[in-house]
């Protein structure tokens, strides 16, 4: 049996963090927005909470707090950690997405180096996010000809005695211009497809990878993504992650999938923040600017529109927490990570447009958080997966394996 129940301790984390939300991410958003950047400051003030709030998952036996709480259980003493992870990045995306993601830790890269790399690997890699100061990790796959086609990346490596040597482009990559490392995807040998790929940590500052461009993006403004460069960028071959015996089976492209079935559903998480703070913005602009009692065909076609997103953003949650729920319990999630991730962006991204429809001239002012939250969704239905692709993911496994019985 499913369950969502979080602990009273949780469940205040959880309106602390609302609060924060409130009172201090949401008032700098816009400026953010505009300057592209949060105040270094203001980062190092949420970092400090750790309070479920730090950008990936950094294993406690190396020196991180899991999720920001330790290891989270739920009153049948059940692992809890992605379901509180997914709450508490819906309750701080409400306040502002790019700030979320612009907090420190591994990030994307956290997962890679946690299912392949070795336990050397894994001290060596995260000890930088025990030190002072703000440290990110990031996750290098997408290319400027390869992006939900995983299979079709064209950087490639080659053995040169101790050291690979990696060469190519990768584009979008999340925080890639600040992060401490980098985990490369590059191939050893495209007739070999999948089973070619090889994962590793570029360290910043390793000779032949530079930062060639800051993208420039319609929104999340105040997040930073790049595009990095590898020309004759000689790794030390104790960076590839796990070491030459883990890509045997094709294991290379399984680290990259694993990563996508745990982090679908934060992203999900986030796309429902932002269609919360939207449904609540249109909700509120209803109440203040018409007279219920009259009973207008506008204003109960606005009723009509508000109760639809209620509706959907529930819907979504519950996809989201239980891709969450199966992540905590071990089991295979991918079908449900791809059905939270799809269906989130989607339901996100038509509740920001009704409610700059809702809001007419008022949701179009660039002083105004929802133009800016209909800006920012677009993307949620791209990365990490476009929405068609998890489509595929979905009746891939609709066709492969029965369903699934709670």
């Amino acid at each position: 049996m499913i369950d969502f129940e979080l602990s009273p301790a949780h469940r205040d984390i959880r309106e602390l963090l609302h609060q924060f939300a409130r009172n201090v991410v949401r008032p700098a958003a816009l400026a953010a927005d505009r300057s592209g950047a949060f105040p270094e400051d203001l980062l190092l003030r949420a970092a400090a909470m750790r309070a479920g709030m730090t950008q990936g998952e950094v294993p406690l036996e190396y020196g991180g707090e899991g999720a920001g709480a330790g290891e989270l259980r739920d009153r049948r003493g059940k692992r809890q950690q992605n379901r509180f992870a997914v709450v508490a990045a819906e309750e701080l995306a409400w306040g502002d997405v790019p700030f979320l993601m612009n907090l420190p830790g591994p990030g994307l890269g956290g997962p890679p180096v946690r299912y392949a790399g070795t336990s050397e690997q894994q001290r060596r890699f995260f000890a930088v996010f025990g030190q002072p100061g703000l440290h990110y990790g990031a996750y290098g796959l997408t290319e400027p000809g390869a992006g939900s086609d995983v299979a079709a990346i064209t950087t490639t490596c080659r053995k040169d005695g101790s050291e690979w040597v990696l060469d190519g482009t990768k584009s979008f990559i999340s925080n890639g211009a600040k992060a401490d490392w980098v985990v490369i995807f590059a191939t050893a040998d495209r007739g070999l497809g999948r089973a070619g790929h090889r994962m590793f940590v570029v360290e910043r500052g390793t000779p032949g990878f530079t930062v060639s461009r800051i993208e420039e993006k319609m929104g999340l403004h105040a997040f930073e993504t790049a595009e990095l460069r590898l020309d004759g960028c000689r790794v030390p071959e104790d960076n590839l992650l796990g070491g030459e015996r883990y890509y045997q089976d094709k294991e290379g492209f399984v680290g990259a999938m694993k990563t996508f079935d745990s982090s679908r559903p934060l992203v999900a998480a986030l796309a429902l923040g932002i269609a919360r703070a939207a449904h609540e913005t249109a909700r509120d602009f209803v109440r203040e600017h018409y007279v219920r009692e009259r009973p207008i065909p506008r204003y109960v076609q606005l009723c009509e529109r508000l109760a639809d997103q209620a509706r959907r953003i529930d819907a979504a949650r519950m996809l989201v927490w239980r891709a969450a729920w199966m992540a905590d319990l071990g089991m295979p999630n991918a079908k449900e990570a791809s059905m939270a991730k799809a269906y989130a962006a989607q339901v996100a991204m038509a509740v920001c447009s009704d409610a700059v429809q809702v809001m007419g001239v008022h949701g179009l002012s660039r002083d105004c958080l929802v133009e800016k939250w209909y800006r920012d969704i677009k993307v949620f239905d791209i990365f990490e997966g476009t929405g068609q692709i998890q489509r595929v993911v979905i009746a891939r496994r609709i066709l492969q394996n029965p369903p699934a019985s709670f």
